[in-house]
């Protein structure tokens, strides 16, 4: 009876041993496993590159400067994230970049663009990737723009197409003066300028 009993504890015992490193090593791989499912590799590189980047910049989110430029005209420029480096704090990179510029004659212009450059001591404006313009009913895109509030111009350039009710347009660079309400449209290299106008 007593070998019977020692029998039943040595078995029980190592049950319990058994169970206790079976439940031991399933909590510790799943942890591991766990670990390296949650975030996937681009989205672990992504939070490096931020660590990295907020070392050196700060970053804001869903941003918005205004003002008045030196013509007069008023003008409202947002984003989704931004950062400026610590080293020179007057210019800001954006991304998801929306600008309105409300002229004194009442008209609007509004530009799009996935990336952009803001010095706020000049006030000046870069655009860059996948520009989109409106301005009275006619759509341009291009894939840069440059508003100088100093020279008072907007330069847009690089695969500049426009879109109109009078027709459409393909050209290099389009330069408008703001002070004289000019519109100069060229090309490089001496290339003829593509247009398709209505006369209706």
């Amino acid at each position: 009876m007593i070998n019977r009993k020692k029998k039943l504890r040595i078995a029980q015992f190592s049950l319990l041993i058994l169970g206790v490193l079976i439940i031991f090593l399933t909590y510790s791989k799943k942890e591991n496993l766990e670990t390296t499912r949650i975030i996937p590799e681009e989205l672990q590189q992504k939070i490096k590159d931020q660590i990295s980047n907020e070392e050196s910049a700060d970053i804001f989110y869903n941003i918005e400067y205004s003002g008045l430029d030196l013509v007069g005209n008023r003008y409202i420029l947002r984003s989704n994230e931004a950062f400026n480096d610590k080293l020179n704090q007057e210019v800001v990179y954006m991304k998801g970049v929306e600008a309105q510029f409300y002229f004194k004659d009442n008209t609007l212009l509004e530009v799009m663009s996935e990336e952009g450059v803001y010095n706020n001591q000049t006030l000046d404006m870069n655009f860059y990737k996948n520009v989109k313009a409106k301005y009275e009913g006619s759509e341009l895109f291009a894939q840069k723009a440059e508003y100088s509030n100093s020279e008072s111009f907007l330069i847009i350039s690089d695969s500049v197409r426009v879109k109109d009710f009078r027709g459409t347009m393909v050209a290099d660079n389009l330069f408008f003066d703001i002070k004289k309400q000019t519109l100069n449209i060229s090309t490089i290299d001496d290339k003829k300028i593509n247009a398709n106008v209505n006369l209706k």
